[in-house]
């Protein structure tokens, strides 16, 4: 079970990521390199609170910035999120490190490039993409056996908890990486459905 998890951009999803992770118990890492968005993030979390209803409900799209979202300010599970500024101390101690960075092919390779050399080995990295191969990009790291897609639109994580959740993997994802994955998700309350990457088969 991964106990420590590292967001990497504090964008909407990274912050519905980070509140989403706290509550379910995990040791939360938040990082941004930019200080100002780092800043925004930590006052719209404080701005923020979830009933129990809205913990199951809300997401990118519906749990920042809405006129009507309760204060947070209380909420003691907050505790369980911690603000950083560099990559390096945030996956220091990562079980799983979920990366906010642009869905585009460069972006994703220099953020996969950076994780890999400063993450342990035993890190598993999901990255958010739609598009883009997660073969093609695993086998940029050293680590190919733990890489997976979360094959989702940010604005889809806005869907009701128990709802699935598309995840993709290939050939050489290690059993051990899917599990980790799915109960992650599962305690954040989605249904994990893993799919093969495209032009890939089960081994």
């Amino acid at each position: 079970m991964p106990e420590s998890v590292a967001i990497i951009g504090a964008g909407p999803l990274g912050r519905w990521l980070a509140l989403a992770a706290a509550r379910a118990g995990f040791r939360v890492l938040l990082e941004d390199v930019m200080p100002a968005n780092l800043h925004h993030a930590q006052e719209m979390l404080r701005q923020v609170s979830l009933t129990a209803y809205g913990a199951e409900k809300a997401g990118p799209s519906t749990a920042f910035g809405a006129e009507n979202a309760p204060n947070f300010a209380q909420d003691d599970r907050m505790g369980g999120i911690t603000f950083v500024s560099t990559i390096e101390e945030a996956v220091r101690n990562a079980d799983l490190v979920i990366d906010c960075v642009p869905d585009e092919l460069e972006s994703k390779l220099e953020i996969l490039w950076l994780l890999d050399r400063m993450a342990p080995p035993r890190t598993v990295f999901a990255t958010p993409t739609t598009h883009l191969s997660i073969a093609d990009l695993a086998n940029c790291t050293y680590r190919p056996d733990k890489c997976i897609a979360i094959a989702a639109e940010a604005g889809a994580l806005a869907g009701d908890a128990g709802g699935e959740i598309l995840l993709r993997k290939t050939s050489r994802t290690a059993p051990e990486t899917v599990a980790l994955v799915e109960r992650f998700w599962r305690r954040l309350g989605f249904s994990p459905v893993f799919e093969v990457d495209a032009g890939e088969q089960p081994r």
